[in-house]
């Protein structure tokens, strides 16, 4: 009897010390898929605004291919200079350029600060029949007042251009954008073809018709 009793002892002993093991394992495993379900959540969480910012710094549209892959005139090399210089390095703007050198607006356009340009192309001037054009550059307050109408003394994201104006200009009226994604059209008639470029003190839009105020 005193046998029997004894193995019977030692093998529900040995049960409970196999069903504690086994209770601790499993108290292991779990607190290990916690921590590493932890990780990957803290992991994602830190990875999204990184995400979120090189999306919002990214230009678009059909004529960002024009501009330059590399130097002072690509994207990397406008966004380290005000906004008339860097304009300056980027052949898509040449005769944007030489109208502002014309009026005498270079210094007031790269001391500004958090402004919007709407960058009329060389395309853009093109739309303009050659003898208004030299009109238009030999009178330097028509001149003044066409380029001023084209800046907006904010800074204006892709999601505002099409929510949030319409955009008081530095020449005085109002510019209005409508759209959304990478549509974009200005005051109605000149469509965004290269949007969201940054410089050192602008975010500009590449814009395809001159826009005239009234």
């Amino acid at each position: 009897m005193t046998r029997v009793r004894t193995r019977l002892f030692g093998v529900t002993t040995a049960a409970l010390l196999a069903l504690s093991m086994a209770a601790c394992s499993s108290d292991d495993s779990s607190d290990t898929a916690t921590t590493s379900s932890s990780s990957t959540d803290a992991s994602t969480a830190m990875a999204s605004p990184s995400e979120s910012a090189m999306s919002a710094d990214t230009p678009f549209g059909s004529a960002c291919s024009a501009v330059p892959a590399s130097g002072s005139g690509s994207f990397s090399g406008m966004a380290q200079d005000p906004v008339a210089t860097a304009a300056s390095n980027n052949p898509v703007l040449s005769t944007l350029v030489t109208a502002v050198k014309t009026a005498g607006l270079v210094d007031t356009l790269n001391s500004a600060k958090d402004v919007t340009v709407f960058a009329p192309t060389n395309d853009a001037f093109a739309k303009i029949p050659e003898a208004d054009l030299k009109k238009v550059l030999a009178d330097k307050a028509t001149l003044t007042k066409i380029l001023t109408y084209h800046v907006v003394g904010q800074k204006i994201t892709p999601d505002q251009l099409g929510t949030a104006g319409p955009f008081k200009s530095l020449q005085g009226q109002e510019v209005t954008a409508t759209g959304s994604g990478e549509e974009f059209t200005v005051n109605d008639s000149a469509k965004v073809v290269c949007g969201n470029v940054q410089t050192a003190n602008a975010t500009v839009y590449l814009i395809d018709t001159v826009l005239m105020p009234k």
